[in-house]
């Protein structure tokens, strides 16, 4: 396990990212907490600060669908903090509605972050790690990608599709190149979050359970992992598997 001192944390203020953050704070890593309420995240940093005096915690506010801010935050947070060895994309919205139902403007807006957003932070977090040699790229997908999911979820998970597969694609083409920039796609199950907070299902984690494995698996750098791994390690291979009829009632 490489030890990465200094990460970088795209929708920080709230859910996952919070906790995250929260959680490496406590390791003693230095920080750099991206949201578009910089408000809540000069709160937060505070926070962190005044528990953890010996690291430093950098904030800034960003929309992750604009490309040039992304460029230029990401480049200005390497610069403060003396290099970023880990970048979590974890950004994205949960908004959603079924196709055609007169909702459009909230499945663009979740495709718009989840899509265009992740694409500009592997842009620019994948220019800075390759100028520096190493380091390791965070995907935050979901289980939902596995398998196209019905009303509310079906625009969110299409977009979670392409973060894996854009994950899966630049892990192949780093990895062929011997390059020591490593990348991590994580799908996350259901964890009790303000994203998940209309979803009503057996198989939900805990809050701070699902973030402690969520950190703990980032820690240990695998290509891919679903998390929590129970139950998700073995419900997940079978979302690919089982027809429709039968693999929409774990979801």
């Amino acid at each position: 396990m490489t030890d990465r001192k200094t990460i970088l944390i795209t929708g920080a203020s709230s859910g996952l990212g919070e906790g995250m953050a929260r959680r490496w704070a406590a390791q003693g890593k230095n920080l750099a907490l991206c949201a578009r309420r910089l408000d809540r995240l000069e709160e937060l940093r505070a926070e962190l600060v005044a528990a953890n005096p010996s690291i430093t915690v950098a904030a800034r506010e960003l929309d992750v669908a604009d490309g040039d801010a992304v460029e230029r935050v990401f480049g200005e947070l390497d610069a403060e903090l003396g290099g970023i060895d880990r970048f979590v994309l974890n950004a994205g919205l949960g908004k959603g509605a079924s196709i055609g139902t007169g909702k459009a403007h909230a499945n663009r807006e979740t495709a718009m972050v989840n899509v265009i957003g992740t694409l500009n932070q592997a842009e620019a977090a994948t220019q800075l790690l390759l100028a520096r040699g190493e380091g390791h790229l965070v995907f935050i997908s979901s289980v939902s990608s596995l398998r196209g999911m019905p009303k509310a979820q079906n625009t969110y998970g299409a977009t979670k599709a392409f973060v894996s597969a854009l994950a899966q694609g630049m892990y192949a083409e780093l990895d062929s190149a011997g390059s020591r920039i490593k990348v991590t796609d994580i799908l996350p199950g259901y964890i009790r979050t303000d994203i998940n907070r209309s979803v009503k299902t057996a198989l939900m984690t805990e809050f701070d359970e699902g973030v402690d494995a969520l950190v703990k698996t980032i820690d240990a750098e695998p290509v891919r992992a679903l998390v929590p791994a129970k139950p998700w390690k073995a419900i997940g291979p079978l979302l690919t598997l089982l027809p429709e009829k039968v693999s929409r009632r774990f979801v």
